[in-house]
């Protein structure tokens, strides 16, 4: 029986994460009760008792519960920002490197789970990048448009309060100042050069996300065709597939994979104009279901154990 951890388990994330787990006979969860979830002590002994600790914590807390583990046994899933382009962590999106990071993460004690925006960005640039078909130094821009349980708890409860204001029933673009926290891991995944310009917005619905980044012909090596071919031969093992034609009745909804642990990825466009679109769930495979989906190649087992995809 595999011992498993979650510190940080009452946020948005560590929820999903627990509830998923909940019900797996494969795994015993270590809990704490609920005036020791702070206590640094409890935490300590759970995080060194663990085979497997899922870290669901502010940046700076995920930092001091690594300082706690004591022992070269305990795998720690880090969920927060903390780790991502630390070269000592191994980044948990299995599917790249046309899928030789799975080994990495088999292989791993380290894992930085990956952000939500950053996910559908690095799954769309990384492996034009890797094949030659977009070159280090290109300037890109993306749109993200997200539900408002990214924003955890406190956001939750903004666009769910009965006397919001009217400025949340329309979406709202924010990371305004170019300044966002995925921007350093995009850039590095992807191993591009300069920092994508970020357009992030977030809707009243709950769930569900929608990556974009549009590109002009001249900015890539090859066409269309070439990058649909790059996508299938990556996206054929895991939880990321690619479909040639998403289309619905003209449309692509941002909600199509709410509450889903799946990515998928399509382009649109012509010859002149493509857009590169992933869709998935900001607390799926923009968060749990990929910390679960971590969690799984480390215990051996199949990946989408305990998913919904």
């Amino acid at each position: 029986m595999t011992n498993i951890f979650i510190d940080g388990s009452a946020g948005t994330t560590g929820l999903r994460i627990y509830e998923r787990l909940s019900s797996r006979n494969d795994i015993n969860l270590i809990t704490l009760p609920e005036e020791q979830r702070k206590d640094i002590n409890a935490r300590k002994e759970a995080l060194n008792s663990a085979d497997i600790a899922f870290l669901c914590l502010p940046d700076a807390a995920a930092v001091e519960a690594v300082s706690l583990v004591e022992n070269d046994k305990t795998a720690i899933i880090d969920t927060s920002t903390a780790h991502r382009i630390d070269p000592e962590w191994t980044y948990g999106f299995p599917e790249l490197k046309n899928g030789k990071l799975r080994e990495e993460i088999r292989n791993s004690k380290r894992i930085a789970n990956p952000g939500c925006h950053a996910s559908g960005f690095v799954a769309l640039i990384e492996p034009l990048v890797a094949e030659g078909l977009m070159d280090k130094d290109i300037m890109l821009s993306c749109t993200s448009l997200t539900g408002y349980s990214g924003g955890g708890k406190k956001m939750i409860a903004e666009y769910e309060s009965a006397e919001r204001s009217m400025l949340f029933d329309a979406p709202r673009m924010y990371g305004l100042t170019q300044q966002h926290k995925h921007l350093k891991e995009m850039k590095a995944v992807c191993g591009i050069e300069n920092l994508p310009l970020f357009c992030p917005i977030v809707a009243p619905f709950y769930s569900g996300m929608e990556v974009t980044v549009p590109l002009f012909a001249n900015q890539i090596k090859g066409n269309m065709a070439d990058i649909c071919d790059v996508y299938k031969e990556y996206y054929k093992q895991g939880l990321v597939t690619f479909s040639e034609s998403a289309d619905e009745s003209g449309f692509l909804s941002a909600a199509a994979f709410s509450g889903r642990d799946d990515m998928q990825i399509t382009v649109c466009g012509n010859e002149e104009r493509l857009l590169l679109v992933s869709r998935f769930d900001n607390l799926g495979k923009g968060a749990s279901g990929a910390a679960i989906q971590n969690m799984n190649i480390l215990l051996g087992a199949n990946e989408a154990c305990g998913l919904d995809i």
